[in-house]
């Protein structure tokens, strides 16, 4: 690959003057750099840039455009720098971000692994440059995000952004359609490249170790005293993790017998965006089914209730699916039910399934 010369020029001062003394460094105020020629790629969804640091990588990204500068106003929620609110819960949760009450909180107070997703999830667009991509992060919460960034710039169709990293652990979870190894100058296919499988483990556990959990759960901190719980372990890479929670309740109906409600589910925010949580739950569904016993789940999270509507979930529909809670606009009092189609009014949507299982 051919590369081209980027001079730069400073003022020589006492400060230069100093450092070329002790340091014993010719150099008269420019200072030249090998970049990388940009490489013939157009019309792709994701393109990476991988190498050390001190490789090229920044100088060959600018050659694609240059990354957006972010503000973040303190006075403000981070759901608030979104066009609306639908955009930003989309954006939001499509990035793995998925804690609700994080939503409502100004950026600076999130943690590190919150602003990179946050700061990913408004970057999102059409031509987007980003470097340093996942580099402030822990790594586990770099694969998470990769994986959570990669499912929603296929289904938006967004297209032609780049991404510069120094970590190649990330590579097959983003799976770019092109990668270009800035040690050597290579241009790869990235479209073969297949992502690391996660094997997942259920164990029942103690109703103690829901206080690992309760602190991320989107609505509520409390466990009902007859819930059964699961805890699940991820091993992806050779390294075992505790990733989620799940319990369960009894559901006695005057109608239906031995059946058994979903109470809480939650997956630890460095692993939210692998899709982990879908898995859990319809695991101990399973566990539950094969017992013999009717199990339902009703949940106001929007992507749960989005993957059970889809056809071959293994989750059907009940006569309750889609029903909210109508506030009065005056009183806010409750006026009754009202049956809603999509995520996003300003009544609060329910999603109602039985669990069937998996054809």
């Amino acid at each position: 690959m051919v590369r081209s010369i980027v001079t730069s020029t400073v003022a020589q001062d006492k400060f230069t003057e100093q450092v070329k003394r002790w340091f014993d460094v010719p150099f008269e105020g420019t200072s030249s750099f090998e970049c990388w020629a940009k490489p013939a790629v157009e019309n792709f969804s994701i393109g990476l840039i991988l190498g050390p640091s001190g490789s090229g990588k920044s100088l060959l990204l600018k050659e694609f455009g240059t990354e957006e500068t972010l503000e973040w106003d303190e006075s403000k929620a981070v759901v608030s720098h979104f066009d609306n609110p639908l955009d930003a819960v989309s954006r939001l949760m499509a990035v793995g971000f998925n804690d609700a009450r994080s939503f409502v909180r100004p950026y600076h107070v999130l943690s590190t692994g919150e602003q990179f997703r946050a700061g990913l999830a408004r970057k999102l667009k059409d031509g987007a440059v980003i470097d340093e991509f996942t580099s402030v992060v822990d790594r586990n919460v770099a694969k998470a995000a990769s994986v959570a960034m990669k499912r929603y710039v296929t289904k938006a169709g967004l297209r032609n952004i780049v991404l510069a990293t120094c970590h190649r652990d990330i590579l097959e979870w983003v799976q770019p359609d092109w990668y270009f190894d800035t040690t050597d100058g290579t241009l790869h296919d990235g479209r073969l490249l297949r992502r690391p499988p996660i094997e997942l483990r259920i164990y029942p556990c103690k109703r103690g170790i829901w206080g690992m959990f309760a602190p991320h759960h989107y609505l509520s901190h409390e466990l009902a005293s007859a819930a059964k719980c699961f805890v699940a372990v991820a091993e992806f890479e050779g390294v075992s993790n505790i990733v989620g929670f799940v319990s369960s309740l009894p559901y006695p109906t005057g109608s239906i017998k031995r059946a058994w409600r979903e109470h809480r589910t939650v997956v630890l925010p460095d692993f939210q965006g692998l899709g982990i949580g879908p898995r859990i739950s319809d695991a101990v569904a399973d566990l539950h089914r094969n017992e013999g016993k009717r199990y339902f789940s009703r949940t106001a999270h929007p992507r749960f209730g989005a993957y059970r509507d889809k056809r071959n979930s293994g989750w059907m529909r009940t006569s309750q699916n889609k029903y909210a809670r109508v506030q009065a606009q005056d009183k806010g009092t409750h006026t009754g039910a009202e049956r809603i189609n999509s995520f996003g009014g300003d009544s609060r949507l329910a999603f109602s399934h039985e669990y069937v299982g998996k054809i």
